[in-house]
């Protein structure tokens, strides 16, 4: 399947910081992979592969980006932490 080509129009000072077409082209895309993971609408292993990498840098993207992999919600989180705790006293 072709490349969709959009036009991205942005202000010229951004050159200044070493941003060029490509660079500009793969940061693009990165932001939209992750939106569409952080969104829930694509798992880790279909945004590794629109990105071009491996699941393992993938994984290494969101953690230099400061997004979590998991995300539990408050409640979820507190369950896990006593499920683990429960198990340590029934060993």
């Amino acid at each position: 399947m072709a490349d969709v080509v959009f036009e991205v129009k942005l202000p010229p000072d951004l050159l200044r910081f070493g941003y060029d077409q490509a660079r500009i082209q793969d940061n693009v895309r990165e932001w939209v992979v992750l939106s569409l993971f952080t969104d829930g609408q694509i798992s880790s292993g279909k945004a590794a592969k629109l990105l071009g990498i491996s699941r393992t840098a993938f994984l290494a993207l969101l953690r230099k980006r400061g997004i979590a992999y998991i995300d539990y919600a408050p409640q979820e989180l507190e369950d896990e932490f006593a499920a683990v705790e429960k198990m340590k006293l029934d060993e």
